[in-house]
């Protein structure tokens, strides 16, 4: 029995239990959410150590780092390095988009290095794999090579997948039609859209969908049923193919439920900061509740090297809206693959996003910690002030980088501090 089909029953697993203490809520009330499809549980059966994560209606935001070798850097202790980064600055999950070396290596020793959930592109293995055992092109690849990999991922003990079942033909008619700017910039959606231009058939997701959910429910692993026509730039937002594309994974969702297979909905992208909400009722309406995954959004296509700052102003106000889950942007966003310095930057950045939409959607204990914060400051209690930081490291580099550390002031305001001087008690400069 998957989670899904326990929740609905009305049985409550231990580990619903487990996950709803995390979240401080009752842990009926996560599990009527599981049950009606607008929170999942992320925790695949086979992947023993880890504490099983919520995501959706009403919870914490959550955070994804993506991390992962490429053709050009195929190194896996760089890779494990960065899952530990990510892991340290509070990511609450990790995607290995590994494309380079020994992928199955990587993806493992990921696992083993950060006992959070784990997700995967299984496609991008499927192409590399293809291509490097029939030496032609990716358009090559047979249904059976995906299917493998997804099946080599799960029992892995891989969480949740990405998988890019909405990109059909149908969508991709609108698509054309609407006629954009970028075209596709989703990897696993050009190399599905390549695919099928080329064998002219659909795509074995969608037309297979149910060998998708056997291996799904098999293992218990969530589908992030994924956005293949995501726009690329803001010209690009909100347009015929990406609506069309989240219509058809509206159905798709409902049809793993009816399965007993929990799912997510991956979203936008580039998205101008006043379709934000929109982007998010949309799929909420579209998808009937299912949680929202989105990358950013990014809400400018201009500041490259800056993107993990466009990336927290969309995931600010796209939590804010309601969306449950975001994938960090890093400042390579872009540019290059991600130093371990990028990941630390990119997941700090997300979650300040992230607290930020929570406090504006009432999640739990999410405004007491910046009241917390509120009386450490007028305490003049630098100590707490570092502890209750979202990057407590930074704040205390840059504090003690310019005055000792039993100072009560800081080098902006030294003895003009307003609050020493407007604390009732507190000591005043003898000329203020």
């Amino acid at each position: 029995m998957t989670i899904l089909e326990a929740a609905k029953s009305g049985n409550l697993p231990a580990l619903v239990q487990e996950a709803a203490d995390a979240e401080k809520i009752p842990p009926q009330v996560l599990m009527e959410r599981v049950a009606e499809g607008s929170a999942v549980i992320c925790r695949n059966k086979v992947h023993s150590g880890l504490r099983p994560l919520a995501i959706g209606k009403g919870l914490r935001t959550k955070i994804n780092a993506n991390i992962g070798s490429s053709r050009d850097h195929a190194d896996l202790d760089l890779e494990v390095d960065k899952a530990r980064v990510a892991l340290a600055a509070g990511a609450d999950t990790i995607m290995d988009l590994s494309t380079g070396g020994d992928i199955d290596a990587i993806r493992r020793a990921v696992m083993k290095a950060a006992p959070i959930p784990v997700g995967t592109v299984p496609i991008y293995q499927a192409i590399v794999e293809s291509v490097e055992k029939r030496q032609t092109a990716m358009v090559n690849m047979t249904a059976d090579d995906v299917f493998e990999v997804i099946e080599r991922h799960a029992e892995d003990g891989v969480d949740f997948l990405t998988v890019h079942c909405g990109v059909t033909f149908e969508s991709m008619v609108r698509m054309e039609r609407e006629g954009r700017v970028t075209d596709v910039v989703s990897r696993g959606g050009s190399f599905t859209l390549e695919w099928m231009r080329y064998n002219e058939k659909e795509n074995p997701l969608y037309e297979h969908y149910d060998r998708l959910l056997e291996i799904a429910g098999r293992y218990d692993v969530v589908l992030s049923l994924g956005d293949g026509f995501r726009p690329g730039c803001l010209a690009d937002a909100t347009d015929r193919g990406q609506v069309q594309e989240l219509i058809v994974l509206g159905e798709l969702a409902q049809r793993a439920q009816d399965a007993g297979v929990q799912v997510m909905i991956e979203g936008p992208g580039h998205v101008p900061l006043h379709q934000i909400e929109a982007n998010v009722l949309l799929e909420k309406t579209l998808c009937h509740g299912a949680p929202f995954y989105v990358l950013g959004p990014i809400v400018t296509d201009l500041a490259p090297g800056y993107d993990h700052i466009t990336g927290a102003i969309g995931g600010a106000i796209a939590a804010a809206a309601g969306t449950d889950f975001l994938c960090y942007v890093t400042p390579s966003e872009h540019l290059r693959l991600p130093t371990t310095e990028d990941v630390r930057v990119g997941v700090i950045a997300s979650r300040i996003a992230a607290h930020a939409g929570d406090i504006a959607k009432g999640v739990s204990g999410a405004a007491e910690q910046d009241h917390e914060m509120a009386k450490r400051r007028k305490d003049l209690d630098w100590e707490g002030q570092v502890s209750l930081a979202l990057d407590p490291e930074r704040a205390k580099a840059m504090r003690s980088s310019s005055l000792p550390s039993d100072s009560d002031v800081c080098t902006m305001c030294a003895d003009y501090c307003a609050i020493k001087i407007g604390t009732k008690d507190g000591n005043r400069p003898e000329n203020p």
